[in-house]
């Protein structure tokens, strides 16, 4: 890879038209005020919330029946709670998940990320903390579905994604693009060379992470 390829155009995830199909959601929150706050939010972000439950079963079920876009879901909830269920669905490959949580200990963001949750959010939450960790998560989500599409071997999907991790890194901090633009950057790249994303890592860390290690 030349540096004038590094110079290509990059795609703007906020470039969708206005005729795109709504993105899908699901919630999961026991305490009906908040759970109606968030669907008014996430609805007037042009989602379409399928379903708004009240305990981590009923979100497992509902998610594993609609295969929604995005799960916002709050951790403690009654029957099964919301790390449980994120663990279920993670488990599953259904959707990504953002947590809501009225704590903000390490231990319990460490335990929502062990359980496969993309983001969180801390209580009380405004619709501009909840909408990026949505638009992160989903990303993110979107990010590994790619790499273990494209790679079957469980060894090589963690190397590859560890690879394309720092590619992006450095897209990022040399050429100032968001994350998403980085990863959509390197998939592109991808498609148009005909080359594996692990390949088009490997020549960006080559080219601009010489010397930083």
């Amino acid at each position: 890879m030349n540096d004038e390829s590094l110079n290509e155009p990059t795609i703007d995830p906020r470039s969708a038209g206005d005729d795109a199909p709504r993105r899908r959601a699901v919630v999961a929150e026991d305490e009906s005020l908040i759970r109606m706050d968030i669907v008014e939010t996430l609805t007037e972000a042009g989602f379409d919330v399928v379903a708004a439950v009240g305990d981590g079963a009923s979100a497992i079920e509902k998610t594993r029946e609609l295969r929604p876009d995005i799960v916002v879901m709050d951790v403690k909830m009654p029957q099964t709670d919301g790390v449980t269920a994120a663990e279920k669905i993670g488990e599953e490959n259904l959707a990504p998940v953002v947590m809501l949580t009225a704590f903000s200990q390490a231990e319990l963001v460490e335990r929502a990320r062990d359980a496969g949750a993309m983001a969180y959010v801390v209580k009380p939450f405004t619709p501009a903390d909840l909408l990026p960790a949505i638009e992160i998560a989903m990303s993110r989500y979107a990010q590994i579905v790619q790499l273990e599409a494209d790679i079957a071997d469980l060894g090589e999907r963690f190397e590859t994604r560890k690879r394309v991790d720092r590619a992006k890194g450095l897209l990022q901090s040399n050429m100032g693009l968001s994350e998403p633009e980085a990863f959509r950057w390197i998939q592109k790249t991808s498609m148009d060379r005909r080359l594996t994303m692990r390949e088009v890592a490997d020549a960006v860390v080559d080219q601009l992470g010489a010397g930083k290690d």
